[in-house]
C-alpha cells in the first residue's frame, strides 16, 4: 500500500512541479503568434511533435541525471539548491517583469515563422522544456530509488505533455475567453507557485547538507576535541 501511494504521489508531484513551469495557458498567445499563417492541420502536427520532443528531452535528463551528476561530481543537495535557485529566479521574473514589448515579441515570432519546422525549436525547447523544467526533472533523480519511481515520474511527464497538448490545441478559444489581462494575471499566479517550488528545492538541499551524517560526525569530532 505504501509503495502504491508513493507511486501516485510521484505522478502527482511531477505534474504539480512541471505544469506551472511549462504554463501552457500563458504560452497560448505566443503559440498562436508563432504558428500564424499555417493551416490548422499543420499547426496540430507541429504541436504534437513538440509535445513528443518535450517528453523525450525531459525523460532523457531524468534517466541520464545520475550519470550527469556522477560525471561532474554533483551531490544531490547541491543539485537541489542549484535547481531551486534557477526555478526561483524564473518565478521571480514572472512576478516582477512587466508585459513584454510587442515589437520585440513580433520580431521573435517572425523569426520563428521563417523556420520550416518549429516543433523542436522554439516550441519544444525552450518554450515547453526550458532550463527550469530540465532543472526540476534532474531534481526528481534524487527521489527515484526504484525503477517503478522512474516509471511514475515518466508517467507524470507524459500526463503534463497531454495536458499541454490539449490546452494549446484550444489556445485560440482560451485567449478569446481569458483575454490578455487574464493571461498576465495568470502568469503572476504561476510565477508565485514556481517561486515557492524553487524555494522549497533550496530548503530541501540545505536540510540535506545539514543532516548529512559525515558533516554531523565531523562537527561532533571537532566539538569533542575542544
Amino acid at each position: 500500500m505504501n509503495h502504491a501511494s508513493h507511486f501516485w504521489e510521484l505522478i502527482l508531484g511531477t505534474i504539480i512541479a512541471l505544469l506551472p513551469l511549462i504554463n501552457p495557458l500563458a504560452a497560448a498567445p505566443t503559440f498562436l503568434a508563432i504558428t500564424e499563417g499555417i493551416t490548422e492541420t499543420r499547426r496540430n502536427q507541429q504541436l504534437r511533435a513538440a509535445c513528443f520532443y518535450m517528453v523525450g528531452i525531459l525523460v532523457s535528463f531524468l534517466i541520464g541525471g545520475t550519470f550527469i551528476m556522477g560525471f561532474f561530481g554533483i551531490s544531490i543537495p547541491g543539485l537541489r539548491i542549484a535547481g531551486g535557485l534557477l526555478v526561483a529566479g524564473i518565478g521571480s521574473g514572472m512576478l516582477m517583469t512587466a508585459p513584454r514589448d510587442p515589437a520585440h515579441s513580433q520580431r521573435e515570432h517572425e523569426a520563428a515563422r521563417a523556420k520550416r519546422d518549429i516543433a523542436f525549436s522554439p516550441l519544444a525547447m525552450p518554450m515547453l522544456s526550458g532550463p527550469g523544467s530540465i532543472a526540476v526533472t534532474l531534481g526528481f533523480t534524487s527521489l527515484a530509488a526504484h525503477w517503478l519511481d522512474y516509471v511514475a515520474i515518466i508517467l507524470g511527464i507524459v500526463l503534463v505533455a497531454i495536458i499541454t497538448y490539449a490546452t494549446l490545441r484550444l489556445s485560440g478559444k482560451i485567449v478569446l475567453v481569458i483575454g490578455l489581462n487574464g493571461m498576465n494575471a495568470l502568469t503572476k499566479v504561476m510565477g508565485f507557485l514556481i517561486l515557492c517550488v524553487g524555494i522549497q528545492f533550496v530548503v530541501n538541499g540545505v536540510l540535506g547538507i545539514a543532516t548529512d551524517p559525515a558533516l554531523i560526525k565531523s562537527i561532533r569530532d571537532a566539538v569533542l576535541q575542544h
